[in-house]
């Protein structure tokens, strides 16, 4: 199956309690599109500027990701800087520059609007909903995340946008601001209420919780000694597990386990170094030992 990602690309500065990096591609789609291409073919709906370096697209396109749907505007492409705290939870925002993707609008190829598989990955949710109008009949899942900022500034998009997916790949803390609820069971039950009948919601160091129709599921983080860069983590976990889907077709609930574990080994490669550093030289080699290597972690055997 395909799968397509909106988002957005960009470069990042980045400064961390193990250092500093600047001119880092970074951006939601392409964490996105870089992790999910171990697993599946990626197509990349986003917007760059005409800084945009040769050498990343050469990037991109080297790891087979689709990039048709890459708009390369008059201007600057999207920066950003930001500098964590000694617990990575936590993060300063230094600097916003949206530059070429403030005047983004999403325009879906005929392949992308056929895709079965499609990620709205954090953007404006009026562009989202633009990506949904673009859709023809017949899709597999259609999954999407969002923020704070769109939450407390454009709730009632934010709520149609949610309610005509299958799935929301969201945090803790945007999940119980969303719902409206301080306990993540009653948030994800609320979320669904809204119309999406999958919730998957991002812990940070305490790992991933998917609620279903049927079941509720929960992996651990994988534990590391030492994490250098959190930035797109979350997207990279995204990425892998829509890629993960892809690959396999199955999308039933046990499909959907796998692939949040296979989300949770891409995420915790890239945390080990800066930017997609860590991503380039990875194997699927790599990812399936690690992956061999949670699954001892976490079995405990019969009861």
């Amino acid at each position: 199956m395909s799968v397509v990602v909106v988002g957005s690309v960009a470069y990042d500065d980045i400064e961390t309690p193990r250092g500093r990096a600047k001119g880092l591609l970074g951006g939601s789609a392409t964490h996105f599109c870089v992790a999910g291409s171990f697993f599946s073919r990626m197509e990349l709906v986003a917007a760059v500027g005409e800084d945009f370096a040769p050498q990343d697209r050469e990037f991109l396109a080297g790891r087979g990701i689709g990039l048709e749907g890459l708009q390369v505007l008059p201007g600057k492409t999207f920066r950003w800087g930001g500098r964590y705290h000694e617990n990575m939870n936590v993060r300063d925002s230094l600097y916003t520059d949206l530059n070429v993707f403030a005047d983004f609008r999403p325009v879906l190829s005929t392949r992308a609007r056929r895709a079965e598989i499609v990620f709205l990955a954090n953007i404006i949710p009026d562009l989202q909903i633009e990506v949904l109008d673009q859709l023809e009949p017949g899709r597999r899942l259609v999954a999407c995340d969002t923020m704070s900022h769109w939450i407390e500034g454009h709730r009632e998009a934010v709520e149609r946008m949610v309610g005509r997916t299958d799935m929301l790949v969201i945090n803790e803390e945007e999940a119980k601001l969303l719902a409206g609820e301080q306990g993540i069971v009653k948030a994800a039950r609320r979320i669904q209420a809204m119309g999406p009948t999958r919730v998957l919601i991002k812990r940070g160091e305490y790992g991933i919780i998917y609620f279903s129709p049927d079941s509720v599921f929960a992996v651990p983080a994988y534990p590391l000694e030492e994490a250098t860069d959190p930035t797109g983590a979350g997207d990279a976990f995204a990425g892998a597990c829509m890629g993960y889907l892809a690959q396999t077709g199955d999308l039933s609930d046990a499909g959907m386990r796998r692939a949040m574990v296979y989300g949770t080994v891409v995420a915790s490669f890239i945390v080990e170094d800066f930017g997609l550093n860590r991503l380039r030289a990875l194997t699927r080699q790599d990812v399936e030992g690690r992956y061999r290597e949670f699954v001892a972690l976490t079995s405990f055997g019969r009861g």
